[in-house]
C-alpha cells in the first residue's frame, strides 16, 4: 500500500481525534518503508527504519495510532508490554519471544490470505466429496465377453446421470440437511509434559507438544453430520491440502523482515531512574535485551531465522516519573524520533463520541438496536457527557478517552438493564437525562474515584 502521508494521516484520522504530531509521524515512517523499496538494492539494506518514541498520558490515542496504521499497511503487528519481560538468567518472557510471536502471527497472515485464493478450488473437490458420500462410486461391471477377451472395455454401470441430479440437488441446496457419514482425523491422547522452562525456554512446552504429534500416527474416526456441516470441514481440509507452506512461510518471514510493526507499550516502566529504588538492575537488563532487536539481529524461530533489521519499532509510555534520557544511551539512539502526545479536553471528548467511523454513541445505538430499543443522542446530551468526563478526569486520575466508557456505562445501565423488555421503545439521551445519571456521582468526589 503506497499511501501517501498526507492519505496514512487522513485515514488515522477517521478513528482517532487530534494528535497531529503523532500522526505526521507515523505516516512519514510508513511511506520511507515505501521509499526504501524504491531505492537500488545496494542502498535498500543501508536505510535504518527511524524508530518512534511517543509520550503521553494514557487514553490519549497511544496504541490505536500503532493499530490503525498496521491495519492500514496490512503489516504484522503486535503489540508488546515491556514491563512483562526480564532479562535473561530471570525467570519470565524473553524479549526474543516478540519476533516469535510477530512471525507466528504473520504466518497466520498469509495462510489465511493463501486459503482465500485456493478458496473455489476447495469448494469444488469438497462438492465432489460430498456427492461420493451421498453416492459412493462403484466399480464397473466386467462383461461375459471382457472375460474372454481383455480388448472388450467394461461395461459401466449408468451412475453418471443420478451423479448429476444429485449435483444440480446440491448446487440448489435442497440436500443440506441430509445426513452422512464422514471420516475425521483425531490427534491421538498424549501424556502432559510439564518443562520448568527458563527466560529463553518460553516455548519448549508447544515445541515439544508439535514433536509429539509429528511422531505419533493420527487416530481416524468416523462421524455422522449434515451435508452443510460436513462441507465446512472439508472445504478446510482441502484448503490446507492445497496451500503451498514452504511458500507461504518465505513470505511470511519476509513481511515481517520488510513491513513488521512492533509496538512496545510502557516503556517508561523499563527506564532507570538514579534516584528511584528497586530492581533496577533488571530494568536495564531488559533494555540491554531489547538493544540487539532493536538495532537489527537475527532470532531463531521453529519457522527459520527472522532479521529484525527493518522491523519498525514504536514504543510508548507515559513517562510520568522516568524520561526518554533515563533509558540507556545505546536504546534511545536507536528511537531519533519522539512525539508527544497531548491531554484530551472537554471538546476532543465530544469529537470522540461523535466524528470516529467507530464511535462509542454509534456503538450503543448498534447494541440497543439488537434489542429493538432506539435510542437518539442528542447533541447536548453528548456534550454534557463531554463535560463530565473532563471533570471526572481532572479531579481523579486522568485516564483519558477511556473515561467516556465509563461515563457512557453509566448513563445508559437502567436502559442496558431494562432493554429486553422496552421492546419498540424510542429514547432520546438529552442533557437533562445525562444529568439526572451523572450529577450525584459527580458531586461526591469520593464517590466518583470508586464508580467513575
Amino acid at each position: 500500500m503506497n499511501f501517501t502521508p498526507r492519505e496514512i494521516v487522513s485515514e488515522l484520522d477517521k478513528y482517532i481525534i487530534g494528535q497531529g504530531n503523532a500522526k505526521k509521524a507515523v505516516a512519514i515512517a510508513l511511506r520511507n518503508r515505501w521509499r526504501r523499496q524504491q531505492v537500488p538494492k545496494e542502498l535498500r539494506d543501508e536505510i535504518a527504519p527511524k524508530n518512534i518514541i511517543m509520550m503521553g498520558p494514557t487514553g490519549v490515542g497511544k496504541t490505536e495510532i500503532a493499530r490503525r496504521l498496521a491495519k492500514l499497511s496490512h503489516a504484522p503487528f503486535i503489540k508488546v508490554e515491556a514491563s512483562k519481560f526480564t532479562e535473561v538468567g530471570y525467570v519470565g518472557k524473553d524479549v526474543e519471544s516478540i519476533i516469535r510471536e510477530i512471525t507466528e502471527l504473520s504466518v497466520s497472515m498469509v495462510k489465511d490470505e493463501e486459503k482465500t485464493k485456493v478458496l473455489a478450488k476447495a469448494e469444488e473437490l469438497a462438492e465432489e466429496k460430498i456427492l461420493d458420500l451421498l453416492l459412493p462410486r462403484r466399480k464397473a461391471k466386467v462383461s461375459e465377453e471382457a472375460k474372454t477377451n481383455p480388448e472388450a472395455v467394461p461395461v459401466p454401470e449408468n451412475q453418471e446421470d443420478t451423479r448429476q441430479k444429485l449435483k444440480t440437488l446440491l448446487r440448489a441446496g435442497q440436500l443440506e440437511d441430509r445426513v452422512v457419514e464422514l471420516e475425521l482425523s483425531s490427534m491421538p491422547s498424549m501424556p502432559m509434559v510439564e518443562v520448568v522452562s527458563g527466560a529463553s525456554l518460553d516455548e519448549i512446552g508447544m515445541n515439544l507438544k508439535e514433536m509429539f504429534q509429528n511422531f505419533m500416527p493420527k487416530g481416524h474416526k468416523r462421524r455422522k453430520m449434515k451435508v452443510f456441516e460436513a462441507r465446512q470441514i472439508l472445504i478446510q481440509e482441502e484448503a490446507q491440502r492445497l496451500i503451498d507452506m514452504d511458500q507461504v512461510i518465505k513470505l511470511a518471514i519476509e513481511r515481517v523482515e520488510q513491513n513488521g510493526i512492533v509496538f512496545l507499550d510502557e516503556i517508561d516502566k523499563i527506564a532507570s531512574r538514579e534516584s528511584g529504588h528497586g530492581p533496577d538492575v533488571s530494568r536495564e537488563g531488559v533494555q540491554r535485551d531489547i538493544l540487539p532487536i532493536v538495532e537489527g539481529s537475527n532470532v531463531n524461530t521453529k519457522y527459520g531465522m527472522v532479521k529484525t533489521d527493518h522491523i519498525l519499532f514504536i514504543a510508548a509510555g507515559a513517562f510520568h516519573v522516568s524520561k526518554p534520557s533515563d533509558l540507556i544511551p545505546e536504546l534511545q539512539g536507536r528511537f531519533p524520533i519522539r512525539v508527544e502526545l497531548e491531554s484530551l479536553n472537554q471538546e476532543d471528548f465530544f469529537r470522540i463520541l461523535v466524528e470516529p467511523e467507530n464511535s462509542l454513541s454509534k456503538q450503543y445505538v448498534a447494541l440497543l438496536h439488537t434489542e429493538n430499543v432506539e435510542i437518539t443522542f442528542q447533541k447536548e446530551g453528548l456534550k454534557e457527557m463531554a463535560s463530565f468526563a473532563a471533570l471526572v478526569n481532572e479531579r481523579t486520575e486522568n485516564i483519558g478517552a477511556r473515561r467516556l466508557h465509563t461515563i457512557m456505562e453509566r448513563v445508559l445501565e437502567e436502559i442496558s438493564f431494562n432493554a429486553p423488555e422496552m421492546k419498540g421503545e424510542k429514547i432520546s439521551i438529552d442533557a437533562q437525562y445525562v444529568k439526572d445519571r451523572l450529577m450525584d456521582v459527580v458531586k461526591d468526589q469520593d464517590l466518583s474515584r470508586y464508580i467513575l
